[in-house]
Parts: structure tokens; C-alpha cells; sequence
């Protein structure tokens, strides 16, 4: 059984960024160069500066293709953008696609399987985010 990719506690305000940590939506680890054509959305307006936050280092969504790190199912991959956004109730919305490498789907290609997750998501102080807790940790 999988987490949520958008938990209650997925979106947090760092200053003058926003953070959202999103649950790998599989029942297997994958490679991070898994994840394909990554983009957000907070309250129907796209986040055009998105960058993926692998431990303090910063990489734009298309970059993910040359990692070798994996994204285990129980990290949650930090997306961070310079998007000012109060506390309170937000419309988020993740899409992407993930290339399963193990499982064909053509001569040359891998099973890619597109996601969409939106929930509605209480934007809290990043301070107050637990980044150990009992169930998950960030991708580093």
C-alpha cells in the first residue's frame, strides 16, 4: 500500500518560498531520473520557478533526469519555489509523469504513467514541519 503523494502536512511557507513534499504515488522505490515533466500549481496559477530540493541542493524538475539517487517510498521528494503565499487553505496541484524501468511497454521504452494529484492543503510556517517524523523523511 502506497501514502497519499499530497499528505496534510505536504505544504509549508519558508519565508519567501513555498515548500511542498510529495509521497512517491508507487509500490516500488524508484530511481529519481524516473520522474518526468514535473510542474505545480497552488490555487489554479502555475509555479513557474519550481526547483526540486535534494538536501539543500537546488535543481530545476528537468535535471532530475541525470540523478542517480532513488526516491524510497518512504521519502517524500521537496519541491520549493519563491512564491509568496499566506497561511491558510490552498489548492495544490502536482503533475508528472513516472517511467517504470523494470516494466516495458514497447520495444525501447519503459511503462511511463502520468499522475495528477490535487488536494487542498493548509499552508503552514516550515518551522512547523516535522522533517523526521515517524513516517517519512525528504529525499536527500
Amino acid at each position: 500500500m502506497t501514502l497519499p503523494a499530497l499528505r496534510d502536512d505536504a505544504l509549508t511557507v519558508d519565508g519567501a518560498d513555498v515548500v511542498v513534499r510529495l509521497s512517491l504515488p508507487w509500490i516500488r522505490s524508484l530511481p529519481l531520473s524516473s520522474v518526468l515533466d514535473l510542474a505545480l500549481s497552488i490555487d489554479g496559477a502555475p509555479v513557474d520557478d519550481l526547483l526540486v530540493d535534494l538536501g539543500g541542493r537546488l535543481i530545476a524538475p528537468g535535471e532530475l533526469a541525470q540523478e542517480t539517487r532513488w526516491w524510497f517510498l518512504q521519502d517524500r521528494l521537496v519541491l520549493r519555489a519563491s512564491t509568496i503565499l499566506p497561511e491558510g487553505v490552498h489548492d495544490v496541484l502536482v503533475t508528472f509523469r513516472l517511467a517504470i524501468p523494470y516494466l516495458p511497454a514497447g520495444p525501447d521504452a519503459p511503462l511511463t504513467l502520468p499522475f495528477e494529484v490535487r488536494c487542498e492543503l493548509t499552508a503552514r510556517p516550515e518551522t512547523s514541519h516535522a522533517r523526521a517524523s515517524e513516517v517519512s523523511r525528504d529525499v536527500l
